[in-house]
């Protein structure tokens, strides 16, 4: 029987949560499914393809509320926002769905279940209160700096808690997430059931036209370190920049021809993307390297490189799909450079070894279930620790790899990424939890518990509305 599905995900940008809704959505609507796709912000110059070209039924709700006020109260306005997309869905005349998918945020679980009286799965990337104010780093969350901060986080905390622990079916990104959820939800029950993350192997397999003009300031022939990630302060891009460096130093004359390519979402609105894009750029300069500024869409707001051709680092500024497909499949990259540390799954080392990319990445969080290190004779990529003198060392080893040992590594690599992290396996370990929770039968209402709930959520709505106006 096919499902009729909805998922609700607060912002389909362009980062690793929005891809797996993308995928897994492509996925279940590839397995005969019906999907739509609920948001409360889609930007058609800052999302992926597929939430355009029309392979995807998105519904775009425009909320009443900002995303933050003077750059403050971000989740206090990501519950309204998410409160007035769930509202929608309740409306009488809506759409009716068998089963609900949930990601990111759970404020919408418990009304979905107790008025809409349909079963809820919620896929955990990460708990949000170890997110908060910074990283998960070093195996321990950072804390709130200040009394005012903890006590705006403790309702919010608990409120997440609460609205999770509602799920008919809690699934999780990677064992390393599970764990830690399992840690620091103590009241939840149940234990999440690990989805890794897949991806469309064909969408990187696809033919790419170098004289393209998306790829003509991209594609080189210089050999290339490639880093894949968000231009956020967590992900901590510095590594890529220093290690590089360095790398320069070290390495034979055949390779000072190389190149630092670093690719990512960029959202002007975001004081954290504009803060780290400056950041890397003063490092740049710092290491005397040149480096060029690219952007598909040409913006405006974005600096000025100090390149005029050739140069050491290029910053990709929301690369396109097809972007990001030639970079990984040119011979020329050498190295994918995955510098998060305690990442909770981290897309880029499947999408590097699904084209057959070395992998150079944290030992810690995600990759360590993703790359494959031991026995060294079957190895998809590296792990080391966060240190720019680790890694340049590590990526010595990697470019200094024989032909033979290259095109070995490139096997095991694609058939490691086909077998376990295809978005056939991810469309699959969703669906059995989709019909789990669909199996369960119809929702009992529990208006008595509730009641108070509902009044934390209305007061909460009062308290937004009175600091936007």
């Amino acid at each position: 029987m096919s499902l009729n599905v909805a998922f609700i995900h607060p912002d389909l940008g362009i980062g690793g949560a929005e891809r797996l809704v993308v995928d897994a959505a492509l996925g279940l609507k590839k397995r005969g499914h019906a999907v739509h796709i609920y948001t409360s912000h889609h930007n058609p110059n800052h999302s992926f393809e597929e939430t355009r070209d029309g392979q995807l039924n998105v519904h775009h709700i425009k909320p009443p509320f900002p995303r933050s006020i003077l750059g403050k109260l971000h989740i206090l306005l990501a519950h309204a926002r998410q409160l007035h997309l769930t509202c929608y869905l309740l409306l009488p005349w809506a759409f009716t769905y068998n089963v609900y998918f949930v990601d990111q945020l759970s404020t919408c679980v418990p009304f979905l279940r107790l008025f809409g009286g349909t079963r809820v799965v919620f896929y955990c990337h990460f708990p949000d209160k170890l997110l908060a104010n910074g990283a998960f780093v070093q195996g321990k969350p950072n804390r709130p700096a200040s009394l005012l901060k903890r006590l705006y986080r403790y309702p919010m905390d608990w409120l997440e808690e609460v609205t999770t622990r509602q799920a008919d079916v809690i699934l999780s990104n990677s064992k390393f997430t599970a764990r830690v959820f399992k840690s620091y939800f103590k009241s939840i029950n149940h234990h999440p059931r690990v989805v890794y993350p897949g991806i469309n192997l064909s969408a990187y397999q696809a033919d790419v036209d170098p004289s393209h003009p998306d790829l003509v300031s991209v594609i080189s022939d210089q050999p290339t370190l490639l880093s894949l990630n968000r231009f956020e302060k967590k992900k901590n891009v510095a590594l890529a920049i220093n290690a590089f460096a360095l790398l320069l130093r070290k390495t034979r004359i055949e390779y000072r021809n190389l190149r630092l390519v670093i690719a990512g979402g960029y959202d002007p609105r975001l004081e954290d993307n504009v803060s780290t894009l400056q950041s890397l750029i003063n490092l740049t300069n710092a290491h005397s390297l040149s480096y060029k500024i690219v952007s598909p869409r040409n913006q405006s707001d974005l600096p000025q490189g100090n390149a005029t051709s050739d140069p050491q680092v290029l910053f990709l500024i929301n690369f396109t799909t097809l972007q990001r497909t030639a970079l990984l499949s040119n011979m020329s990259t050498k190295a994918l450079l995955y510098t998060p540390a305690n990442e909770h799954f981290g897309i880029g080392p499947v999408e590097a070894m699904s084209c057959g990319v070395p992998v150079l990445a944290c030992d810690s969080g995600g990759p360590t279930e993703s790359v494959l290190v031991h026995p060294p004779s079957e190895r998809t990529g590296w792990l080391r620790s966060p240190d720019p003198e680790v890694w340049a060392n590590a990526l010595v080893e990697i470019v200094g790899l024989s032909a033979h040992q290259r095109e070995a590594l490139v096997t095991r690599a694609k058939e490691r990424a086909r077998t376990m992290f295809g978005m056939e396996a991810m469309a699959e370990g969703i669906e059995s939890a989709l019909r789990e929770a669909v199996a369960m039968g119809p929702v009992e209402s529990g208006l008595g518990f509730w009641t108070a709930v509902i009044l934390g959520f209305v007061v909460s709505y009062l308290m937004t509305r009175l600091l936007w106006t």
